[in-house]
């Protein structure tokens, strides 16, 4: 039969790479939903996909069908996550089906699903006729055939960990395969990952001037970077939730590990300097923050050379069970007082280490008493609209402002400046200011208190407020399209929009809009994927032990 979905399509959507006896029956399945689609089906399938990712989303919607019969737990355990959230099992369609059986509300919500993360070009509402139609025709063939199919026991035990792994590189294999080779999130972090891998193959070959079979191993360290940092950072576009979340709700909370693989660390990564060593432990200092962290030896094979003095290690390090393990690539290099310097100076760098500090008492204090003196300082409002030229005094006048009233002199702000140069920490970015006076649009500056002050620049329109004088109503359609997609905008600016303006905003009182509002947290999470959540941008300085 022509342009028969093969073996190898089937299999990028699985944990393993050889075939089950299981798999011919689904991959025949798959073959005849792409031969039964109506033209007209087909035909506006073509719009958003081309043949390749057609054949991906039949097999995507198979692997829906095949994760249900075998009972791998992966589409209940989206449906479980969604509904401790918002008491409901699925976005935007009731279903009566408590059973977790195959349905075809279900089946319509993942035709949304694919056709708006494998493609983001056009946006698609989940109220269209043709995802129903789509929804209709497979359903029907799914519930014709759901007596015949086949439990596929092997991928069953990939989901699966015993309760004694005591091993982080094991939980960190099996998160891989939920976030890389699991069907439910292949079309989003699968590809992703894939397409970031090839770039860094091309990069490489094409820098280096290696040739691609033979040097390959001169990339994988590349490679492996990379998806160490996607392991633990990457979100995906449903529920924004990172892949050591998704692992632990398919284990679920009566397993041992639960609690273990919700609590892995985010990663950290850069240049360190090696301190002291105990029976277990190397102690090593991150240069960019003066941090130190207790790295378990036992993992990392490399520890005898931390010992040689004044010697610079780069590593990665991820803390599991109470230890920081060493996770991504290592490499030494001599002592070097020019990087030292620079890695002080470095912003960017000493934030790898800030999300320890988001959540502690001492960021939760700053971020209330900085709050509580914009808004004395702004008439009480969490936001001010102004030309973007008025941007940098307005924040230069807020600043002084909120000195003042935490009490601190013009000489204890030089004091504090003179401390971080001792320290290593000259601070120029800190210096530097933003220059929008060419810009020549509107901004507004929002006091976000899970970050901080927020700038965002033309999207004015999307508050029509009488202390908004750059409101223009003709706009306000765009601004808040933009304001609710953009990773830019931030969650919690989204929100006051909505809590203030959703009965006199256009967006919101036509029909679509208005439906939107039902499942608007569950939006904002997949289109800000990976900034819905909000973190201080605020950096602490300063010598700590991490245990």
């Amino acid at each position: 039969m022509k342009n028969e979905i093969d073996i190898k399509k089937w299999l990028k959507l699985k944990p393993y790479s050889t075939q089950t006896k299981t798999d011919y029956y689904y991959l025949r399945l798959c073959n005849t939903i792409k031969h039964m689609l109506r033209k007209p089906q087909y035909k506006v399938l073509k719009i958003y996909l081309g043949q390749k990712e057609i054949n991906l989303f039949i097999c995507f919607l198979v692997s829906y069908y095949e994760d249900i019969i075998s009972g791998t737990n992966i589409w209940n355990t989206f449906v479980k996550t969604h509904y401790k959230l918002y008491k409901k099992r699925i976005p935007f369609f009731d279903t009566d089906d408590t059973n977790n059986n195959v349905n075809k509300q279900d089946v319509r919500f993942l035709v949304w699903y694919f056709l708006n993360t494998v493609q983001e070009e056009k946006f698609i509402n989940p109220y269209n006729d043709f995802l129903l139609n789509i929804a209709n025709t497979v359903g029907d063939l799914f519930e014709k055939m759901s007596g015949s199919a086949p439990i596929n026991l092997v991928l069953k035990s990939y989901y699966n960990l015993k309760p004694e792994i005591a091993d982080y590189y094991i939980v960190r294999n099996f998160i891989d395969n939920v976030l890389f080779r699991t069907y439910l999130f292949y079309p989003d972090t699968g590809l992703k990952i894939s397409q970031v891998e090839r770039e860094i193959y091309k990069d490489r070959i094409a820098e280096e001037s290696f040739e691609p079979i033979k040097d390959f191993e001169k990339v994988l360290p590349y490679l492996q970077e990379n998806r160490d940092d996607f392991i633990s950072k990457k979100c995906t576009r449903l529920l924004s939730l990172k892949g050591k979340e998704w692992a632990a709700e398919i284990l679920g909370e009566n397993h041992s590990l639960y609690n273990d693989i919700k609590n892995i660390s985010q990663r950290i990564s850069g240049f360190f300097l090696f301190r002291s060593a105990d029976k277990h432990h190397a102690i090593i200092e991150h240069i960019a923050s003066g941090r130190e962290f207790n790295l378990i030896k036992e993992f990392y094979e490399q520890y005898n050379d931390l010992i040689k003095s004044d010697l610079i290690v780069y590593i990665g390090i991820v803390k599991w069970k109470d230890s920081w393990w060493f996770s991504g690539i290592t490499f030494n290099r001599e002592f070097d007082a020019d990087l030292i310097l620079d890695e002080k100076n470095s912003l960017e760098h000493r934030r790898q280490v800030a999300f320890l500090d988001f959540e502690t008492d001492e960021m939760i204090s700053l971020l209330d008493e900085q709050r509580k003196n914009f808004l004395s300082f702004n008439n009480n409002s969490s936001i001010a609209f102004m030309p973007s030229a008025k941007i940098n005094s307005f924040m230069k006048d807020f600043i002084s402002y909120h000195n003042a009233r935490i009490h601190i002199s013009e000489e204890e702000e030089n004091d504090a400046i003179e401390r971080l140069r001792k320290d290593g920490i000259i601070d120029n970015e800190a210096k530097i200011e933003l220059d929008f006076s060419e810009d020549g649009g509107t901004a507004l500056m929002f006091f976000n208190p899970k970050s901080g002050v927020e700038i965002v620049l033309n999207i004015n329109s999307a508050f029509p407020t009488k202390e908004n004088p750059f409101f223009v109503k003709e706009e306000s359609y765009e601004d808040v399209l933009h304001l609710l997609v953009s990773d830019q905008c931030s969650t919690e600016l989204a929100m006051y929009c909505i809590d203030n303006y959703k009965t006199v905003l256009p967006f919101f009182t036509n029909d679509i809009g208005a439906k939107y509002l039902f499942d608007i947290d569950f939006l904002l999470r997949f289109w800000k994927t990976e900034n819905y959540h909000t973190f201080p941008t605020l950096t602490i300085t300063g010598k700590k032990e991490i245990k």
